[in-house]
């Protein structure tokens, strides 16, 4: 049996994407369904579709750029969005991987593979960029210093987020926000 790339591509148990400087060259049909859309509408496309904010997608890419540069090798869990279909704007958890093929220049080409943690992890009350991007830290068991430090921010000011996740999701400790973000 001769082994066919471009199906094993097409039937990966997970999304994936070929890049290109941040822009998509390439998916497979599991990226389509998890983002409500068509390839059409996703190759040649900017990754900043699938972000809920332009914001995000510009603090994602430093952030997501200086670990390539260090590793070669990026992955967390944040909120990206559905862009088309009858779920368009939804915003839903995601875990996200991602390799350089070029750590020397992170964007120029990279593969990367997309889980939809939405069926475990609903987002269920509206949420600042910032305060995606807290929950998403504290949910990878970081402290407020580490966060800050990764966010380029105090952590006096990532506590005053995190305080503001409590009060929105009812939680009592930080432990208990965690397990509310991780359940819904």
């Amino acid at each position: 049996m001769t082994l066919d790339y471009r199906q094993a591509f097409e039937l990966a148990p997970v999304g994936l994407v070929l890049s290109r400087n941040r822009t998509m060259v390439d998916c497979n049909q599991h990226v389509c369904d998890m983002f409500g859309a068509t390839r059409e509408q996703l190759i040649g496309q900017s990754f900043q579709v699938l972000y809920p904010s332009a914001d995000e997608y510009e603090r994602t890419g430093v952030r997501i750029e200086l670990s390539l540069n260090a590793k070669g090798l990026y992955a967390d869990d944040r909120v990206m969005k559905r862009i088309d279909g009858r779920f368009k704007g939804e915003p839903f958890w995601c875990h996200v991987t991602g390799r350089a093929l070029n750590r020397a220049a992170p964007h120029e080409a990279g593969i990367w593979s997309f889980e939809d943690l939405s069926a475990t992890r609903p987002v269920r009350t509206e949420l600042t960029a910032r305060e995606r991007e807290v929950a998403a830290f504290l949910m990878e068991g970081m402290t407020s210093k580490e966060i800050g430090k990764a966010l380029g921010i105090s952590h006096r000011t990532v506590e005053i987020y995190r305080a503001k996740l409590m009060r929105k999701y009812k939680a009592s400790t930080t432990a208990d926000l965690v397990h509310k973000l991780v359940v819904g």
